[in-house]
């Protein structure tokens, strides 16, 4: 009796599991890249909360435990700049375009502060996010990104301070500021291709990290932070431009204070070398992106 009980339950269970069996579930298939630049922006564009959650987690991670916050996106800048303005400025009167010490060094720091921030985030990102890359998959380029949009809060914070100091030299731009979304722009695209080969290097030889603060130094003496780019001569212009970076920070003076020269051969060097730098970071990362998780 108790078989006979239970029989319209167990009809109902094979009827159940029938007719799961014949429903198709989806198969994701995950392969390796088959080309240099087979890059799914689709699946990218898909990631973008996955992408936001990287970078609410590095704001975040970057101000926990810290007595003034984010403060520090103020200080550092603003201290770099009392340097460079008492030094190059009043001691070896570096010239500055008519334009106040202080709004003439920190226009420059706004960008080269951003980019280099950026590069250093980017750089260790892959490293830092081992225990999630060898867990999950996702797309590995959202790492690099999020490492490169987070840096842009530290920059607009920084970016209302110069607006006061603006303010407070009676300094007005011109119609050049309509320029300055297109050099922040450039400044982001720069930060992202270095990051990309970096962080990629990275993965693989970790004394990358040795050489970044090295190289951060150098790239900040090459360009034209703490002098105008009007010392090199005009001929040599567009050789200094292979400097990403000198188009941007160059660009930046100009738009915010439209005092100077806009760098246009210089600024078309650097563009071009920005976009070649993106792509050969794109494709470097991605064909890295299939062994990224057996190395880190």
């Amino acid at each position: 009796m108790a078989a006979t009980a239970r029989s319209p339950q167990i009809q109902l269970t094979k009827e159940i599991a029938e007719h799961a069996a014949q429903i198709e579930l989806p198969v994701l298939r995950i392969a390796p890249p088959r080309g240099w630049l087979d890059i799914d922006f689709k699946e990218l564009w898909e990631a973008r909360e996955l992408l936001y959650f990287f970078v609410w987690r590095d704001i975040k991670i970057r101000y926990k435990q810290t007595a003034i916050g984010a403060a520090w996106a103020v200080i550092q800048p603003f201290m770099t700049m009392v340097v460079f303005s008492l030094f190059f400025g009043k001691l070896a009167k570096m010239d500055s375009h008519g334009l106040p010490y202080p709004i003439f060094y920190y226009s420059a720091l706004l960008p080269w502060m951003y980019f280099s921030g950026a590069l250093l985030n980017a750089t260790a990102v892959v490293v830092e996010q081992q225990h999630v890359i060898t867990k999950v998959y996702f797309p590995r380029l959202v790492l690099p990104l999020s490492a490169v949009v987070s840096g842009l809060l530290d920059f607009g914070i920084s970016f209302l301070v110069f607006l006061g100091m603006m303010a407070y030299f009676h300094i007005m731009p011109g119609f050049a500021i309509l320029l300055f979304p297109g050099f922040l722009l450039l400044a982001v695209l720069t930060a992202l291709g270095v990051g990309l080969w970096l962080s990629a290097l990275n993965a693989i030889y970790r004394d990358v990290r040795y050489v970044i603060p090295f190289l951060v130094q150098f790239w900040l003496f090459a360009s034209p932070v703490a002098y105008p780019s009007s010392l090199v001569p005009q001929r040599w212009r567009w050789l200094y431009g292979l400097n990403p970076m000198a188009g941007v920070i160059e660009g930046f003076r100009w738009a915010l204070t439209g005092h100077g020269q806009p760098p246009s051969i210089m600024l078309a060097v650097s563009t071009g070398v920005v976009v070649l730098l993106i792509a050969s970071g794109l494709a470097f990362f991605h064909r890295m992106e299939g062994t990224i998780a057996d190395v880190v």
